[in-house]
């Protein structure tokens, strides 16, 4: 039987005219605003350091794709919206990634086998490998040689944040915060839990603004906390080698308000503002208050609130009494109460305020984390092994920097400035063009009808205006 392969495509007509579609249109991309995310990439310093945090193992006189060419592939795709390895196996014949990614030819026509002739970038099998490395391998593995670097990968996410300030700050406030990451196979470490109803895993974020300075991978079968002070402890002395007296202040929800970490904090300095939860003990203690809290909710129809604070030591948990905050709250559905732990004294701030401003505050984290899950796929967990999952993790996470730092740098003071990474990639990556690869140029003929040319200008401009990252 033949086999016909259509390349015209009749719609129904316009009038008198016909509207014909051909795959005819030469090396044209859909994501052109990408230009942008590689001018970033440029004034961070980002894909060359996060290279630096693999080792090689392979004979370079064997390869033709660079680790830092491999992982800004992989950066780049998660940027533009491609979240599976398969994606790329068309995206390397697109002369923009080649571009992005720093090939000499971005078209591909220098490479080595004449099936790849044409695909500047790396297959879907070669980054396979980069993900799938074991901790162990060396130069006499058979295929997978590139080893990351746990340690320096987490460093860097913190250098990242400590390089986007141009004078110390007085105060940083760290979220910490754990959330489900659901799996659907029988990939190592996973279990069910419990509270979310489902096999997953239990990643750690520590935030602090919009920078991830951490992003861990756990089992789920474990305390909310389990490695949190670990984390604190290296973050903490990172920024602390580089700003000794700015005041630092954890907070979270009540998963993380354990007495091991509020004694860390305690001797080294570091406040803290945890959530706690509620028992009979606390509830007798603001009898008073909740009863308050009623009377002006009968009275007015509208939600009431009442603070109060009190010193308050656990049985058997806690080794010292503590400030606890207590928000005596009754709402339509009846009595809400709320209590906070910290370290924070009421002359630092008075009761209400640390609730209300500054514990309610790191809700923010989790729009964070939302963004990074639903728009960078950090939760594309899916390899076999948590080594490779956690590799994954690194990429949407640095993925996620690389847009921040072009919400944060590009985007201010234009429309977008505060706009979230899915809004940025519809309406600011996804630029049709043409290009052109002559010997002294690449040309991107940008699409005439593209409806934020005025953004992507200012954005430029505000890029240019941005001294590099030594």
């Amino acid at each position: 039987m033949t086999e016909c392969t259509q390349s015209s495509f009749g719609f129904h007509p316009l009038f008198r005219r016909e509207v014909v579609a051909q795959f005819d249109g030469g090396d044209i991309t859909s994501d052109a605003g990408g230009l942008l995310l590689r001018e970033v990439d440029q004034k961070l310093n980002l894909t060359p350091r996060l290279a630096a945090c693999f080792i090689d193992h392979r004979r370079s006189d064997k390869i033709e794709h660079r680790v830092e060419e491999l992982v800004a592939q992989r950066i780049y795709g998660l940027a533009l919206g491609y979240e599976d390895l398969n994606d790329h196996d068309q995206l390397r014949s697109d002369p923009l990634m080649g571009v992005l990614i720093g090939k000499a030819e971005p078209k591909g026509t220098d490479r080595r086998r004449q099936q790849d002739q044409g695909k500047a970038g790396a297959g879907k099998s070669t980054l396979n490998r980069l993900e799938l490395t074991p901790e162990k391998a060396d130069a006499q593995a058979r295929y997978k040689k590139i080893v990351y670097r746990q340690e320096a990968l987490d460093e860097l996410l913190v250098d990242l944040f400590l390089d986007s300030f141009s004078q110390p700050p007085s105060r940083l406030e760290l979220d910490l915060d754990a959330t489900d990451d659901p799996v659907h196979g029988n990939q190592e470490g996973r279990f069910f839990h419990g509270y979310y109803r489902e096999y997953c895993y239990l990643p750690l974020y520590i935030i602090c603004d919009e920078f991830v300075l951490c992003a861990r991978l756990r089992r789920s079968n474990i305390d909310a906390s389990a490695g949190a002070l670990e984390e604190v402890k290296r973050i903490v002395a990172q920024i602390r080698k580089k700003w000794p007296e700015v005041e630092i202040i954890l907070r979270g929800d009540g998963g993380f308000s354990r007495d091991a970490i509020m004694s860390w904090c305690e001797e080294n300095g570091v406040e803290f503002l945890f959530g706690w939860a509620k028992n009979k003990r606390l509830l007798k203690i603001i009898g008073k208050q909740l009863q308050e809290a009623k009377v002006q909710f009968e009275e007015t129809k509208t939600a009431a609130r009442v603070f109060t604070e009190f010193s308050y030591q656990t049985r058997q948990s806690w080794k010292r009494e503590r400030r606890v905050v207590a928000k005596a709250e009754h709402l339509e559905k009846g009595a809400n109460p709320r209590f906070v732990v910290t370290s924070l004294s009421a002359e630092k701030m008075e009761a209400r305020a640390l609730y209300e401003e500054l514990y309610c505050a790191r809700g923010e984290m989790e729009n964070r984390i939302k963004e990074q899950q639903l728009a960078l796929f950090a939760d594309r967990t899916s390899t076999e092994w948590m080594r490779s999952n956690q590799l994954r993790l690194y990429f949407s996470t640095f993925a996620y920097q690389l847009m921040q730092g072009l919400r944060r740098l590009g985007l201010k003071g234009t429309e977008m400035e505060q706009a979230q990474c899915q809004t940025i990639r519809v309406k600011l990556l996804k630029i049709g063009a043409q290009i052109r690869v002559t010997v002294r140029r690449v040309w991107f003929s940008l699409a005439e009808g593209y409806a934020f040319a005025k953004v992507f200008a200012e954005v430029y401009r505000n890029l240019q205006g941005v001294p590099a990252t030594g």
